[in-house]
């Protein structure tokens, strides 16, 4: 890395920032954000198929509600 020097609040470059030095900055720079992302992922995959289970065991229960109400009963006697 560059190093740097203060004088009076000021920063002044010593040497010129490399390509190297680069690499290594977005290097950490990815690495940090990946190990979020990744952390993030689990628990937004979690969050969604616990919603998923919910809607569907609502909606069973809301059309076998509905299936009752609307059945008919036809009732057949021998003659």
């Amino acid at each position: 890395m560059a190093r740097s020097r203060r004088r009076g609040g000021r920063v002044a470059v010593a040497d010129k920032v490399t390509r190297g030095d680069l690499e290594a900055s977005f290097a950490g720079l990815q690495s940090g954000i990946k190990s979020k992302v990744e952390s993030k992922k689990n628990t937004i995959i979690t969050a969604v198929s616990v919603g998923a289970i919910v809607l569907m065991i609502l909606v069973f229960v809301l059309g076998k509600r509905s299936g009752k109400r609307k059945t008919t009963l036809v009732e057949i006697r021998r003659v």
